[in-house]
């Protein structure tokens, strides 16, 4: 009963903290000092639960490097000019009669080239929920949805993306083989969501007299010429000849470093300024809330909440607190329902952990043992993980996954039943789940010596 308060509590914290627009570290912080009294109080040893606590927080340290770097790249690349490119060149390609595929197709590949939904949200989904709103859309959410869809395309697949490497580094499996498999298991729900986004933009057309005025700011305030995507063509030649991903991303900096400074005309004080604290534009106020981001520091916040939640992952994992939850599981006989089972855990995950970090940490904690002892290898928990965890987070209202894209919209909670993407990616999978060691270990041993 003290573990069912304990998580009641801990979730009201985590919701109350999303809400009010609080740090989720505090509300990170005080789940885990509850556990660690109720523990406690069940006979625990403090060197005991501390050691727990260690165990998960060491998960979090490979990928603390691969964020860091990320913060960085994204710094430089509003300051090259690469990111205001992106969304200068994108919203000249818009027909009108098709805006809203054009939203999500467009979200999706600014989302894939900078590995996240938050940094595609603020940028190009802003500029094109602007266009939206300015031409008289009947409804925004319908866009939002599309918007928010499709940044979860790259915040999905993208070799930048902080989730993917998250959980490869939880399922300790290697993130190029995880992308090509969610590449595969995507082709499906992506068509079918052309095909949805496409019917809705003929019937919800944009209306354009004017070039868009964020278009014309854009290229007042930056030189747009061709070499600013230079850094994005080469992180993804990079990342297709699966080059380490430290490197590429380096190599992104110093590219977009030098655009900044010879293009741009920014001093290397500034390149350096904007690879701490973030990109920022004072001379233009137009765009001063659209082009902003990146940077070590705001980073570091994340990592913060990477290393609370994993360490809140290994206290509930050390203590078996969740274990009538992995026993409920159990009663999965076959891919398709331990898949659904996955699905459904994931969805508790995210209410519960109000982040999509913990959704991911949550269900594979929960789920990893029961995959294992039915002979499922770690690419299957990683690609099942993929196509729930990291999908079904933005589907709660109060989860930061969508909130925060939402909010960055202008948008409310409206855009979830138009987010069609993110239904139909565990849907398909559920319905022809992939087929990753779908032998068990002693069948597959069989046929190996056969």
């Amino acid at each position: 009963m003290d573990i069912i308060f304990g998580l009641l509590m801990a979730f009201v914290f985590l919701l109350l903290s999303v809400l009010h627009g609080v740090a989720l570290v505090w509300p990170l912080g005080a789940a885990i000092a509850l556990f660690i009294l109720i523990h406690l109080r069940r006979g625990y040893s403090l060197a005991t639960l501390c050691r727990f606590c260690w165990q998960g927080a060491k998960q979090a340290w490979p990928v603390f490097s691969i964020l860091m770097l990320i913060g960085a790249l994204m710094g430089t690349w509003l300051a090259a000019g690469t990111v205001p490119a992106l969304v200068y060149y994108g919203t000249q390609l818009i027909h009108p009669h098709y805006f809203i595929l054009c939203a999500f197709i467009l979200s999706a590949l600014v989302s894939t080239l900078i590995g996240t939904s938050f940094g595609a949200a603020g940028t190009i989904g802003l500029a094109l929920m602007i266009m939206a709103r300015s031409a008289g859309i009947e409804n925004v959410d319908i866009v939002a949805g599309a918007i928010i869809a499709g940044t979860y395309v790259g915040d999905r697949c993208s070799p930048l993306s902080s989730s993917a490497y998250l959980v490869a580094m939880v399922t300790k499996t290697p993130i190029y083989q995880n992308l090509k498999q969610m590449l595969l298991t995507s082709l499906l729900p992506l068509a079918l969501t052309l095909l949805i986004y496409g019917v809705l933009s003929w019937f919800y057309p944009l209306e354009i007299s004017q070039p868009s005025q964020i278009s014309r700011h854009l290229a007042a305030a930056f030189n747009l010429t061709a070499i600013t995507l230079l850094p994005a063509f080469l992180v993804l030649l990079l990342a297709s000849l699966r080059v380490n991903v430290k490197l590429t991303i380096i190599l992104g900096w110093i590219v977009a470093a030098w655009l900044g400074i010879g293009v741009q005309n920014y001093g290397l004080g500034d390149i350096i300024r904007f690879t701490l604290w973030g990109f920022t534009i004072d001379n233009h106020t137009e765009l001063a809330t659209i082009l902003v981001g990146g940077g070590l520091w705001p980073m570091l916040k994340v990592c913060a909440v990477v290393l609370l939640s994993t360490t809140l992952s290994g206290l509930l994992t050390g203590t078996q607190s969740l274990e009538r939850v992995g026993r409920w599981l159990r009663v999965a006989r076959q891919q398709r329902t331990l898949f659904a089972g996955t699905s459904l855990i994931s969805l508790m995950a995210g209410a519960f952990g109000c982040t999509q970090t913990i959704t991911i940490l949550l269900t594979h904690q929960l789920v990893a043992p029961e995959y294992r002892r039915r002979g499922y290898g770690n690419q299957q928990v990683a690609i099942d993980l993929e196509n729930t965890a990291v999908v079904l987070a933005p589907l709660i209202p109060w989860n930061i996954a969508g909130l925060v894209p939402a909010t960055l919209l202008m948008a409310g909670p409206g855009f979830i039943p138009f987010a069609v993407y993110l239904y139909l990616v565990p849907l398909c999978n559920w319905l022809w789940p992939s087929r990753l060691d779908a032998l068990p270990i002693s069948t597959m041993a069989n046929v190996s010596n056969g």
